[in-house]
């Protein structure tokens, strides 16, 4: 009997699909999970806190960020990949197709020291900005001595 060593080949296999989890909590093929919340990071400096959203491979225009009340809410709609093409000319034959554009949405609860008039957006470089301006009377005031007179 010939023992037939196999080489560790990293194959999508149909239990990735059946047990999408490995046993420690993390995704064992991330291809198989389709629904992607981005990351946030949230800065705070004296005159502003400042979200980040990682949300590469979006344009300005995928994004609708909105504020009602004390919650602001910032979304995208998915995308659909298109199976066939229109033409013959741009027809592709893909053997496997794993790209996919989720939608996603993240609310987050503003603190009342935030001025809701003056939040303002970027998106660069795959990180959206949202710039959440503090009151001028909850701004962090530059200490200064008091001379006794």
């Amino acid at each position: 009997m010939n023992i037939v060593k196999r080489k560790n080949v990293d194959l999508p296999s149909i239990f990735d699909e059946l047990f999408p989890t490995d046993w420690f909590g993390g995704i064992a093929n991330q291809v198989a999970n389709t629904t992607n919340i981005p990351a946030v990071n949230i800065k705070e400096t004296a005159d502003e806190f400042m979200l980040e959203v990682a949300a590469p491979g979006k344009a300005k225009e995928d994004f609708t960020i909105a504020l009602d009340h004390d919650v602001i809410t910032i979304s995208t709609e998915e995308k659909k990949v298109e199976t066939e093409a229109t033409t013959e000319d741009t027809k592709d034959n893909y053997t496997r197709r794993e790209f996919s554009f989720s939608s996603f949405k993240r609310s987050f609860k503003l603190p009342q020291t935030i001025n809701k008039e003056a939040i303002n957006a970027t998106y660069t470089n795959g990180i959206l900005y949202v710039g959440l301006p503090k009151r001028e009377e909850d701004k962090v005031k530059p200490k200064r001595t008091i001379e006794i007179s």
